[in-house]
């Protein structure tokens, strides 16, 4: 049975000002939660864990944990 795009997860590179697919998909999955976050609301992420974020607060939170 052929997958849709859509039930997979993408994977993103994350750069300091947005990110790339590489490989096609319709949300990622929160580092932090792990709720599915859709690509088109995917506003947070960290470019040095290179990790998506549900939220600003997630965010955050993961920040101060590696620290």
């Amino acid at each position: 049975m052929l997958m849709n795009s859509s039930e997979n997860a993408a994977t993103l590179l994350y750069g300091p000002n947005g990110f790339r697919v590489i490989k096609p998909g319709h949300f990622v999955i929160c580092a932090a939660s792990g709720v599915p976050v859709p690509l088109e609301e995917l506003r947070y992420w960290s470019v040095d864990l290179q990790e998506p974020y549900a939220s600003a607060e997630l965010s955050t939170q993961r920040v101060l944990q590696e620290q």
